[in-house]
């Protein structure tokens, strides 16, 4: 065989072992149509190149590509490709700081290498595209690490967080996951002093240091589902509970996941719990939905909306139309 067709075999087998967790030699042999001797040859000169193909032997035992000392080149098919490049320049404009300029370093890198075909069709989506971005706040990327690292290894972490009321205090936690918004970082914890989960946003948090305190991890609610309760509601003087006459899937498009919490309901309907510092605004929101809704809770949210409507419909028809809805 030549060696253009050797190196083509080559990158078809690390192909195969970038596709699944492991292979024996011979399903290697099998999908390149060669020997198990030729797949042994083909594994020594992806080793040469710095690919960690880990072997096993014995019955069942085959070939796995592992993590090495240094990054090898990567192999992409087109799919693969065009994901990465479109995620890079999407990366480019998140709220990791310095993220974006290393995105594009490596949204260069790869636009360089790929072929004329692939880069035009990345170029036309590119084109064809623009990001809705919202006021987030930039997280510095060893923050991420430090709590990433620290909820990997359960340890605690001691920071000084300034809280809604504007006071800075120290807190010690025992993190457990990160969850990001379109906007924001969070972080859950089980908050020490409290003995109970708080959220925390990492642009609030400052001198963030690991300690040398091991913790057993504990039983905790779902990460998102409880930042998302959080984000939602906490916060905020009012708690309102609505059902809405429509499907939980079509309000929920309607409705990110930080802006309110959507449960399935009866007969097709569900029930939106979302918070405000004004009900009328509530009201407001909740009737542009575009859907019928009752209020579940508070009572104070149906006055409001009485209110609302008594000048709307002033509004719309005059003062006799509004004094029918006395």
């Amino acid at each position: 065989m030549s060696a253009e067709g050797t190196t083509e075999r080559v990158l078809r087998l690390l192909a195969l072992l970038q596709r699944r967790p492991s292979w024996t030699a011979a399903e290697l042999a099998a999908e390149l149509g060669v020997t198990d001797r030729s797949v042994r040859r083909d594994v020594e000169r992806l080793r040469a190149l710095g690919y960690p193909v880990h072997a096993t032997a014995g019955v069942g035992g085959g070939y796995r590509l592992g993590a090495g000392t240094r990054l090898p080149p990567l192999l992409l098919d087109d799919e693969e490709a065009i994901a990465t490049a479109v995620s890079l320049r999407l990366a480019s404009g998140g709220t990791v700081a310095g993220a974006g300029e290393a995105a594009l370093r490596a949204l260069a890198k790869l636009d360089q290498v790929m072929p004329p075909r692939l880069r035009a069709e990345v170029r036309a989506v590119h084109g064809a595209t623009e990001t809705l971005l919202g006021p987030g706040v930039e997280i510095d990327a060893e923050l991420l690490v430090t709590l990433a690292r620290a909820c990997r290894d359960a340890v605690r972490v001691r920071f000084r967080y300034t809280g809604r009321d504007g006071e800075e205090r120290e807190r010690t936690v025992e993190p457990v996951r990160m969850v990001a918004t379109s906007r924001r970082w969070y972080l859950m914890a089980w908050d020490v002093d409290r003995a109970d989960w708080r959220t925390f946003r990492l642009d609030r948090m400052r001198e963030v240091a690991p300690t040398t305190w091991r913790f057993r991890r504990r039983e905790h609610p779902d990460p998102v589902a409880y930042v998302q309760r959080s984000v939602a509601e906490a916060p905020y003087r009012h708690l309102a509970r609505i059902r809405v006459h429509a499907p939980a899937d079509r309000v929920r498009e309607l409705v990110p996941p930080q802006v309110g919490r959507v449960d399935d309901d009866r007969d097709g309907r569900c029930v939106l719990v979302v918070g405000g510092d004004d009900l009328e605004r509530l009201a407001v929101h909740v009737a542009l939905l575009g859907f019928e809704a009752e209020v579940l809770d508070p009572p104070e949210l149906r006055e409001a909306a009485a209110r609302l409507a008594r000048r709307l419909a002033a509004l719309a028809g005059g003062r006799d139309q509004a004094d029918r809805l006395l």
